[in-house]
C-alpha cells in the first residue's frame, strides 16, 4: 500500500494502491504510522507522493459502501487522526501531487506544508457534494485557510474539480511542474527548507501552523459523529451507489 524511499534526510512516502491509490481504513492507518515514525527514524522532511497520473482518488467508495456503522465511524476517526498527524508533523511535509487528486486526495495535500502539482490533464478539488457527501468542517476550515472564505465557499458548495493552473491561481496548490519532475521538485523544496537555520525555521513553522493543529485540540467527537452519520442518509447512499455503478465497480467488503 505504501512505498518508502529515502533521499538523504528526506523520506518519500509513496501511495501504492492501484489503480487510483484510493483510501481505505488500512491505508490510512499505514500512512499515519509512516508519517509518525519518519522523524523517529532520523528523517528531517517528508514527501508524500502518488503514482504517475494518480496522487489519490480519495475514499474508496465501493469499500466504503461495504462498511457497517461501526466501521464507518472508525474510518472517519482514523481519517481525522491522519489529518492531525499531518498537521502536527514536527518535520516539513511536501505533497508531490503526481496526477488526479479529487476529494480525499486534495485533503491529504491540503494538510501538508507545500503542494507541488504535475502539469497536465489532471483534476483536483473537493467534489464531495457532487457524490452526495457533506464536506466535514475540518476540511472546510483547511480549505478556507488556503484559498480564503469566498473561494472556499465557491469550491466546496459546487464540488467542482479544477485544473492545475486553476488550482495554482486560487492558491490550492503552490507550484506546478512537469509530471516527471514533481517528486524531484518536492525534494528540492524540502532541501531548501532544511537549509534554513533549524531552530528559527521549526519554531516559526510551528507557530504558522498552530491554527490547523489547534482545530484538533477541540472536542471533535460530536463533529465526527455527525460526519459518520451523514454517510447513511438515503440521498448519500443513493449517490454513492450511483457513482460506484458509473465506475463499473461492485460494493466490496473491506
Amino acid at each position: 500500500m505504501l512505498l518508502t524511499l529515502d533521499h538523504g534526510p528526506i523520506r518519500e512516502v509513496r501511495l501504492n494502491r492501484p489503480p487510483a491509490n484510493a483510501l481505505t481504513l488500512e491505508l490510512m492507518v499505514a500512512l499515519r504510522e509512516a508519517i509518525e515514525t519518519a522523524p523517529q527514524n532520523g528523517s528531517r522532511a517528508l514527501v508524500l507522493s502518488g503514482s504517475p497520473g494518480r496522487f489519490s482518488g480519495g475514499l474508496d467508495v465501493p469499500v466504503l459502501l461495504g462498511y457497517n456503522h461501526a466501521a464507518i465511524g472508525k474510518l472517519w476517526h482514523e481519517f481525522y487522526a491522519l489529518l492531525k498527524t499531518l498537521a502536527a508533523s514536527p518535520i516539513p511535509v511536501a505533497a508531490a501531487i503526481t496526477g488526479h487528486a479529487p476529494a480525499g486526495g486534495t485533503v491529504l495535500a491540503m494538510f501538508c506544508d507545500e503542494r507541488l502539482m504535475a502539469e497536465g490533464d489532471f483534476k483536483i478539488g473537493l467534489n464531495e457534494v457532487q457524490v452526495g457527501l457533506i464536506l466535514p468542517p475540518v476540511i472546510l476550515f483547511a480549505l478556507q485557510r488556503l484559498v480564503g472564505p469566498r473561494q472556499a465557499e465557491r469550491l466546496a458548495v459546487s464540488g467542482m474539480l479544477i485544473s492545475p493552473p486553476e488550482a495554482l491561481a486560487v492558491g490550492l496548490v503552490d507550484q506546478l511542474t512537469t509530471s516527471d519532475q514533481v517528486i524531484e521538485r518536492a525534494i528540492l523544496w524540502c532541501q531548501g527548507v532544511l537549509a534554513l537555520p533549524d531552530e528559527a525555521m521549526s519554531a516559526t513553522r510551528k507557530l504558522a501552523r498552530s491554527d490547523l493543529v489547534d482545530y484538533f485540540e477541540r472536542n471533535t467527537e460530536r463533529e465526527l459523529q455527525a460526519v459518520a452519520e451523514s454517510c447513511w442518509s438515503p440521498q448519500t447512499q443513493g449517490a454513492l451507489r450511483a457513482l460506484t455503478a458509473k465506475l463499473g465497480k461492485k460494493v466490496t467488503t473491506a
